[in-house]
């Protein structure tokens, strides 16, 4: 039975970007792991920005520098 966590910073994730989260996860762990997706948990986490550090700095405050999480183009 296979347990996956996902923990993310509370920035708006949206229902349908977890869905898709919990299912690419799940089709990840069966194909990989030959495990029953019936069987795979899969669960998110999300983290208040006060709650997150990186870097020794709340990324709250991060945030009110301007430095995010968008991937670089």
């Amino acid at each position: 039975m296979p347990y996956v966590k996902i923990e993310v910073t509370r920035e708006g994730v949206t229902r349908k970007q977890k869905q898709e989260l919990i299912a690419g996860v799940t089709q990840l762990i069966t194909e990989v792991l030959d495990k029953d997706p019936h069987l795979t948990h899969v669960v998110i986490r999300e983290v208040e920005l006060d709650d997150w550090g990186y870097a020794g700095e709340q990324v709250s405050v991060l945030r009110e520098k301007g430095i995010t999480a968008q991937r670089k183009q």
